[in-house]
């Protein structure tokens, strides 16, 4: 029987492109998948109890934009920190927080990671480095920034990692905080996941430019485009 490393190159005249492994090994790639299948099936649970009026407040879901936090978490440390966006879920299992507190936190239970008080959108956990989701646009970038300034004056070898969306980019926080961390060349990672509307309006009628990582150019910081289905790109 063809080993899973073997089977990825394995393509018939008419098929698809031997997969690019990008030097995960059948181990990593394993992790990686059910990480993402943790995070859907959280997700749709999620969504069941609040149609089921069982949830406290809104619930904004992150299926479909599993791989983006999956891939970028799966390179941090367990010092590193990170800060998300609204739809948190998915930033805060793949950085390693349980089902267990997370539903608790969301059906307002005291067993909750924040006792219940913080619901869908303030899950936060600083034992496994998630410096909270948030219910602001935008709020995150100014966190990451901060987190990123204390490891810089302390000298850590640490990173702080920001998820946002597009509808962020066109805020004073993006530019302020992207500013004051190219600045002072602080160890953060912004990581805009673009999924083409913020709430009701496309990212076409929001933005001058093609693409949110453009406007990379402008801080003098190195930026790129991944493709945010593919695990591997991130």
């Amino acid at each position: 029987m063809a080993t899973l490393a073997e089977r990825t190159q394995i393509t018939s005249p008419a098929g698809p492109p031997p997969v690019d492994r990008r030097g995960l090994t059948d181990e990593q790639l394993i992790g990686l998948y059910r990480t993402m299948l943790r995070i859907r099936r959280f997700e749709e649970r999620a969504k069941e109890l609040f149609l089921e009026a069982r949830l406290y407040g809104s619930v904004h879901l992150y299926i479909g934009e599993e791989a983006v936090a999956t891939g970028a978490c799966a390179t941090l440390s367990d010092e590193d920190v990170i800060s998300s966006t609204h739809r948190g879920h998915g930033q805060c299992i793949a950085k390693g927080l349980e089902f267990g507190p997370m539903m608790a936190e969301l059906m307002g239970k005291a067993t909750g990671y924040n006792h219940g008080k913080g619901g869908s959108m303030h899950i936060a956990s600083l034992e496994h480095g998630m410096l909270g989701a948030n219910g602001i646009v935008g709020a995150g970038i100014p966190i990451s920034t901060g987190a990123a300034l204390g490891f810089w004056i302390q000298g850590k070898p640490n990173v702080a990692v920001c998820f946002f969306g597009d509808g962020a980019a066109n805020h004073g926080s993006f530019h302020e905080g992207i500013n004051f961390a190219a600045v002072y060349k602080l160890p953060v990672v912004f990581i805009c996941e673009n999924n083409q509307y913020a709430q009701y309006q496309s990212v076409q009628q929001d933005l001058p430019i093609e693409n949110v990582a453009d406007r990379s150019v402008s801080y003098c910081v190195p930026g790129g485009i991944g493709g945010g289905s593919d695990v591997r790109s991130i």
